[in-house]
């Protein structure tokens, strides 16, 4: 009886080890980096002016992340404006109280790591009803993982005619890349 209880651990350790399984097994891993944006808007002083009726002046700054495979753009819109307008009224960019004034906007981006980053080339005016240039992405351009930075540089024009006052627009910028 002894001798078969020894018997039956040596056969059951014997067994394991016979069916051992290899010490290494594989998987197979992939990814699909697809196109990829983000804006992230860093400041946006106040309007001042310089001198009497001198333009108001603003600077937004911005940074970007992107990742494009045929393109990308960032774009703004004004989506509230500074007032209703018209004769009489305050600043406006749908309707301003004299014809020719306009809130207008110059650009700066700096360049990606790899790729294009091209900002509008002259003077845009801003619109209520659609979205304007501010950058243009080429095809596989590639921010740094810390983003890259771009500007709009704002001028709106200081009609005498405007009642005084305190006004505020927002200007919402939209990045996208394909």
């Amino acid at each position: 009886m002894k001798k078969l209880l020894m018997l039956v651990p040596i056969m059951l350790l014997a067994s394991s080890v016979s069916y051992a399984q290899s010490a290494t097994a594989t998987a197979n891993l992939s990814v699909n980096v697809g196109a990829e944006a983000a804006i992230v808007v860093n400041s946006s002083p106040a309007f001042t002016s310089s001198g009497i009726f001198g333009n108001y002046t603003s600077t937004t700054a911005l940074t970007y992340y992107v990742r494009t495979i045929t393109a990308g753009t960032i774009t703004v819109q004004i989506t509230t404006d500074f007032s209703t307008g018209g004769v009489g009224g305050g600043p406006s960019v749908a309707n301003p109280p004299t014809s020719g004034d306009a809130l207008t906007y110059t650009c700066t981006a700096a360049a990606p790591v790899t790729g294009s980053a091209t900002a509008c080339a002259t003077a845009q005016t801003a619109s209520t009803g659609s979205a304007t240039s501010v950058v243009t992405f080429g095809a596989t351009t590639q921010s740094a993982k810390t983003g890259n930075s771009a500007s709009t540089s704002w001028s709106l024009t200081n009609d005498p005619s405007y009642k005084a006052g305190s006004y505020s627009a927002v200007a919402t910028y939209t990045i996208s890349a394909t």
